[in-house]
């Protein structure tokens, strides 16, 4: 199929960032999914982009991009060029943007505005559930390895450190870099603590939910995804046998097919969007 990508699209909310927009060339009006992208996840990392491949093969319009504190930059979007920016990220900036990237693309001339889907992994699939409850055009729901909580926050004696110190770090495995998170994050989360409620959110969902997760998920146990399936009432839930969080896929990814067990989640996804 004829697929149309238009690359690195800037917007705008607190800071600009980028937005990518994969898509079949069609006469019709097409389904938008606008996938959400986790913890120190990027719109390009890994299998992402075989994945939108794969979603507009067959016949959606496939938006990610990059939350505008994810540490990225217009100039980088591949890279945390932006550590700074990193820490004073928070998940009311994040639901602007996703709002933002809702409002944005749901007008455009090849998207049926009245089916518009969420796919979020990971962190990104408990800002997709509240922004489901929140925002009344969306209109199907997926998340890929969940949390079922935002949460996650350090405890007892290193949450009085990081209060005290206004700072404490995660080294990036990959990168090994220090990634700040200043404590403006927790005190955001403090004073939303109940628009941030997972749980509260699933259990006012009106829309017809996925929630899909590995089986061997290193990093978010499936208690998680069973939990959100439990809470919401118009639901299915899939695991993916042998799979882990991120479904087979790595950064960089270098080869030109999916990984199987992401391949098998988007076919799981592909046939949830299909039924009526």
């Amino acid at each position: 199929m004829n697929l149309i990508k238009h690359k690195n699209i800037i917007l705008k909310s607190s800071r600009e960032f980028l937005a990518d927009a994969i898509f079949p060339n069609s006469d019709k009006k097409l389904p938008l999914i606008i996938f959400v992208h986790g913890y120190k996840g990027y719109k390009d990392w890994g299998a992402w982009e075989l994945m939108g491949e794969k979603f507009a093969n067959a016949g959606f319009y496939f938006v990610k991009f990059n939350f505008s504190h994810n540490g990225t930059t217009i100039e980088n979007p591949n890279d945390f060029a932006d550590l700074e920016a990193f820490g004073e990220n928070n998940y009311s900036k994040e639901l602007d943007d996703l709002e933002i990237i809702i409002n944005h693309f749901k007008n455009h001339n090849e998207v049926d505005s009245t089916k518009i889907v969420l796919i979020g992994h990971s962190r990104g699939g408990g800002i997709s559930i509240i922004k489901t409850y929140e925002n009344q055009y969306v209109s199907k729901l997926i998340t890929l390895a969940s949390v079922s909580t935002l949460d996650r926050f350090p405890k007892d004696e290193a949450f009085e450190n990081w209060k005290n110190d206004g700072v404490y770090f995660v080294e990036n495995a990959r990168t090994k870099q220090e990634m700040p998170h200043y404590f403006q994050f927790y005190q955001d989360f403090e004073i939303n603590k109940d628009r941030f409620d997972v749980e509260k959110a699933c259990v006012k969902l009106t829309v017809p939910s996925l929630f899909i997760h590995g089986s061997d998920d290193e990093s978010v146990p499936l208690k998680h995804s069973e939990n959100l399936n439990y809470w919401t009432k118009d639901s299915q839930f899939k695991i993916i046998e042998k799979a882990g969080h991120t479904f087979g896929a790595k950064e960089p990814w270098e080869s030109d097919s999916l990984p199987k067990e992401l391949n098998e989640a988007v076919d799981i996804c592909t046939d949830f969007l299909r039924e009526k």
